[in-house]
Formats: C-alpha cells, structure tokens, sequence
C-alpha cells in the first residue's frame, strides 16, 4: 500500500485500529503469572512465538540504552547543581517505576526540554570550543610553514584540488608512501601524536587519494569558508575561544538556577530508572542463560499503556518490547466502527476480513445492505414479524445463541427488518392489503402518497431502483479511484475517470432521444458538449485498458468495462422486482383466502367452515411469502452488496484481531 494519505470520512469507510507489536520477556519463575495477567488483560492477539534469539537480547540492551540516555540527560542536568547538596522525595520511587516505560520516558524528556535549549546551547558551545581549539592546534603546524589562505586549503576546481588531511603519526609514513605518487604539492606539520598533511593534487586522483587516506586511518580537516589568511584566522581564533567560553560559563549559572525549579521531579525519576535498568540487567542475564519465557503478539496502540502497567505491576521481571508494524508484516484487524453500523461487520467478513492496512467498507455496506433489503421487503406486519422471529426464535437455530456472532447477525435483522417497516408504513403496505379487508383503501399518510405510487407502479419502481443502482455503483468506482490515487494504479486511474466522464456525457442523451425524456436545458451546444465528454471519457477507457492488458486483450476488454458498467445499474432492478413480487404475493393470498371463503355455502358453513379455510389460507401463504420473502431480500441484498460494489475495490483476506483474554460463559448446573 501506499503511504499516501486520504483522509476518508468514516461514515463511508473506516480504518482498523492501529497495532503495535509486543514481545513479553519474563524468568520462567513468572511466565504462569505473566500469563495469568495477559489474559485477565484481555488485549493481546497472541502469535507463535520464535525461539528467543540474540535480537531479543539486543532489544532488552536497547532499552537499558534508552534508560541510560536518559539518566544520562538527568545526570547531565544534575551535574551543574553542588556536590552534597540533598533533596526529600515527596512521591515514592515504586509509583514511577510501575509505570509503562514509554510514559516514563516522555514525561522525562519533557521535563528536561525545559533545559534543553540551554543544554543544547551549552553542547554547541563547548563543541564549538573543541572545534576551534583543535583546528588552531592544527592550522598552527602549517601557518608555521606558510602563510595560506583559508580558500586554498580546501579547494575544488576543475583541474586541481587541495585538502588538509591528519594522521596518527606511526600510519604516516605507510599511507603518504601509498599518496605520494598522486600529489603535485604538499606541505606537513606534528602536532603531538600526529601529522597534519596539506595536498595539492589533480581533480581526476581525487577519489582514489581520500580513499587511500580513509584506508590508511587518516581523516579530512574540515577548513573554515572565510576568505583569511592563517595567521589573521589564528589570531582571531584566539579572541573567539576567550569569548565562548566566558558565554558557557554563564550559561552553566542559569542551567544550575533553572534545575532548582525540578530537583526533586528529576531525582525522583533517575531513582525510578536506576531500578529499571538493575531489573533488566537481571533479565538479560536470564537470557544468557536460557531460563526465560517468550511471548509475543499485537495490542491495540490505544491499549498499550495500560498492558504495560499491569504487567509492570503483578509481574516482577518482564520485559516488554513494543514497535510498529514493519512493511512486510500483516497485524490483524481489529475493527472500530460506530456501534449503529458495527452488526454488519458480519457482513462485509462474508466477503473477507479487511486487511490491516484497507479501508473497512463497513459503514457503506451497512447503509445499503439496510436500504435494499427494507425495499425489497417494504411491509409492516413482515417486518414486525421478521424482528420478533429474530428476538425469540432465531437462537432455535443456532447452538450457541450467546456467541458475539449470533448478537451481530440477530441486529442485523432488527436494523434491516426497521428499514422494512418504515417503508411500508410509507407505502401503506400491510401484509399487502390487508387493510381493504376492513373496507379501508389506503393507510399511507397523504404526505407519502406519492411515495406509495412511486412503489405501486412497476416503472416508476423499476426507475427508482436503477437511480439507487447508479447511485451505489459509483460510489464503489469513486472509491476505487481514490484508491488507485492511493496506490499509484496507473491503468485504475483513467480507467475510472473515463466511466465518469462517459455517465455525465451519454446519460442525459439516452434520457432525451432513447427514453423520449424532456429535459428542459438540454438544448443548443449542449448536446454536442455532452456527446464530446462522452466520446473523452470513452478514450480514457480504452487507453486504460490498453495499458493494463497490452495491445490485444486490451482492445477486446475495454468493451466490458462499458457494459459492465451497464449491467451492474440494471442489477438493481432486481430492488423493484422482489418488492413488487413481495407485494402481489401477499396481495395474491389475500385475494384467494376471500375467493375460497366466498365459495362456501352461504349461512352457517361459510361463517364457520369459510372462516377457517379463510385463516387457514392467510397464515399459510403470508408466512410462506414472508420465509421466501426473508431469505431472497437477504441473499439479494448480498449479492448487490458483493457483486456490484465491494468487488470493484475492496480486497479482503486480513486476519480479524482476537484477544487472549477471560470470556464469561454461561454457567450449567446438572440436577
């Protein structure tokens, strides 16, 4: 994946929550409490475990290394204060040492940024002191010698080049034998245990001289860029080291004010660390001598602190190394969506689980899967009907109705059959028409009339369903292109753009000279704007095609694309279709219950015998229609849900995060 970022909103697709690898160390006297105190935790995902390897010794040194930087930035802060001078701890030592290291160790270097600019100050001082007083010592061996120009002692030109070079003295002799066949001029000076070495040589030996100077133990003078002489640079050299060192000196008198102001804080923390690192070192002698305990597996980031705590609390040596995923490695995915649309999670993991690092098309998935199949459906008393089966006769069919699983689907059908019955009670529809049984002709709210016509009229329902399917297809292509951006997909990109630009051109067309449509606007050089958008967008596809799968397949495939694109929106017909058969089935009941109860004898038989095939009839035919009517608006929905949109860019495959932890589970009691 890219690391491009597009911040999605996620209302549409989420992301999963960021992991963090963790590797638990103990002494097998703590493993079982270590243990114990993961699963009580309940967070950690584990993984098996590799024999414990040289690198996760290196890893407990590298945190003793951390622990001793900073102490060392403590120590260093502490160092400006007077010997003997003592301090009371107001908090105890065990509060800061329990603590997990990261937050240690943040709290630490915030406290000491306070100083840091004056310790980094101080540093660049003293560094610039040494710097200075090294390079006199050095420059003075040669201003002896000559006096030279700054400029000419590292000079780059196009046929010559000068540099200063130093040597231990005992690797002089043998490495300027190795450069003295390269070098046109030179000049040299002692300086204690070394040689400073000023070379003039030709610009095409360059490499191989600072090459053989690397290899002979020597190293490259770094020279000043002012336009001076060595003796006017030497001189006033002196004036500058006077001078800094007068600036550090008053900068150690603030440094040591300002730690007053955190004594106590700073000694606090270097006695937590102290006993720190005594607790790893312990551990990694238990490495050394193989008598320790490896666990490791993925943690939520959020929760990372918190493990940590409770480990540092209940165990008494563990170590624990925590890093974030690397390139290669796939955490599992532990999902955050909001909790109206977290059921039909279920759903999209039909499809597969989303990877660690793809978008989660939970929040789309539930949207649609709860429209489509509230359309389809789109009656009151099914609805109703379908939740109370799902809230008392649905966990008959399961073993084990307690399961998260069971609780997601379970509301899965309580938000879709809710959809369901909102649009029917729009449309009036109660178990069909029910309703005229009692000499009522409608039950819809004259507001939502024309919403009842709209689904009571097989064309109108037919186009509404394909503006839906249109409507769902691209945001699905939209998505796609995104992540074609994401990814640096050069054949997705016009490939998408294309479909977009070929819908703006070719549908408003189809509308008016296909369907025979009035749209008011569309006259003049309309037409033909719309008809050269149409003919680019094409273009775009083709290319794309051509791209993806060379000259051949590509000029063959390009053509599915469009009718893909054709035949996906018209799946959505499919809405329309198995609502309207939902409606007429139910109608249909109701039809043949009056007729069958009109064709009893009049008086007594049909009274009592009529009433009976009558109810007979109605709950037969209605359950029939509202068990076909459940599982096909379910199995549709999937399918529109599947086939029409998640495909075009959703990949699946990750692994879903499941903890170690304690589970309640219900208790049996055998009389």
């Amino acid at each position: 994946m890219s690391r491009v970022k597009v911040n999605m909103v996620p209302l549409i697709v989420n992301t999963s929550d960021p992991m963090a690898k963790v590797r638990v160390v103990t002494t097998k006297d703590y493993s079982t409490k270590t243990l114990k105190t993961l699963h009580t935790i309940g967070v950690l995902h584990v993984e098996e475990s590799e024999e414990l390897k040289p690198i996760d010794k290196e890893a407990i040194e590298q945190e003793r290394r951390k622990i001793g930087e900073l102490l060392t930035s403590i120590n260093d802060i502490l160092a400006y204060m007077p010997k003997g001078e003592g301090v009371s701890l107001g908090e105890d030592v065990e509060v800061i040492y329990t603590r997990p290291f990261d937050e240690v160790d943040n709290e630490v270097r915030l406290l000491c940024t306070k100083l840091s600019n004056m310790h980094q100050r101080a540093t660049n001082l003293n560094n610039d002191i040494k710097e200075l007083t090294e390079l006199t010592r050095y420059l003075g061996s040669l201003e002896r010698q000559a006096d030279i120009r700054l400029q000419d002692l590292n000079f780059s030109g196009s046929y010559l080049f000068s540099r200063v070079f130093v040597f231990p003295n005992e690797l002089f002799e043998t490495s300027y034998s190795k450069l003295r066949d390269y070098i046109l001029g030179s000049l040299s000076g002692a300086v204690e245990n070394e040689t400073v070495l000023y070379a003039i040589a030709k610009v095409e030996n360059q490499e191989t001289i600072e090459s053989a100077v690397e290899d002979g133990g020597g190293r490259i003078l770094p020279i000043p860029g002012e336009d001076l002489t060595l003796r006017k640079f030497l001189e006033a050299a002196d004036g500058n080291i006077h001078s800094l060192e007068e600036e550090l000196a008053k900068l150690h008198t603030e440094i040591e004010s300002k730690t007053r102001e955190n004594l106590e804080k700073l000694v606090l923390f270097r006695e937590a660390l102290s006993a720190e690192t005594e607790r790893l070192a312990v551990l990694e002698k238990a490495c050394e001598a193989k008598y320790v305990t490896l666990i490791e597996g993925w943690i939520p980031e959020s929760t990372v602190e918190t493990a940590i705590s409770e480990l540092r609390e209940n165990v008494g040596y563990v170590f624990i190394d925590t890093r974030k995923p690397e390139q290669a490695e796939e955490p599992p995915t532990k999902t955050r969506n909001a909790t109206a649309v977290k059921p039909f999670e279920v759903i999209v993991n039909l499809f597969g689980t989303p990877k660690y690092k793809e978008w989660d098309p939970t929040p789309i998935t539930a949207y649609f899967f709860a429209i489509f199949f509230g359309i389809m459906l789109g009656d009151v008393v099914y609805a109703a009907l379908l939740i109370l089966f799902a809230r008392l006769g649905l966990r008959l069919l399961v073993d084990d109705p307690k399961t998260e699983g069971f609780k997601l689907f379970q509301r899965i059908i309580y938000i879709s059959s809710g959809v369901a019955l909102v649009i029917g009670v729009l449309t009036g529809s109660y178990l069909g028409n029910f309703y005229e049984f009692f000499g009522i002709e409608s039950l819809t709210p004259a507001i939502f009339s024309g919403i009842q016509k709209m689904f009571s009229d097989p064309v109108s329902f037919i186009q509404f369903s394909l503006i839906i399917g249109l409507v769902h297809v691209n945001i699905a292509h939209v998505l796609a292109l995104i992540k074609g951006i994401k990814e640096r997909q050069k054949s997705a990109v016009p490939n998408k753009v294309g479909l977009f630009m070929l819908q703006i051109g070719a549908i408003p067309l189809i509308m008016v000279f296909i369907l025979g449509m009035d749209i008011p606007w569309l006259t003049g050089q309309i037409p033909t704007i719309l008809m050269s958008i149409a003919i680019i967008g094409l273009v775009l596809i083709i290319v794309s095609s051509l791209m993806e799968k060379g000259a051949f397949l590509g000029g063959i495939f390009w053509l599915f694309d469009v009718t893909g694109l054709l035949g996906d929106v018209m799946s959505y017909a499919r809405l329309a279709g198995v609502g309207l058969a939902t409606y007429y089935l139910a109608y249909c009941f109701n039809l043949m219950a009056e007729l069958l109860k009109g064709m009893m004898p009049a008086g007594i038989v049909q009274a009592v015998v009529g009433t009976l095939i009558f109810i007979l009839v109605l709950l037969v035919g209605h359950m029939l229609n509202l068990a076909l009517s459940g599982i096909t608006c379910f199995v549709h929905s999937l399918r529109l849900c599947f086939v029409e949109f998640l495909f075009k860019f959703y990949e699946g495959g990750g692994r879903a995060y499941s903890p170690f932890r304690l589970k309640a589970r219900p208790a049996f009691v055998k009389v």
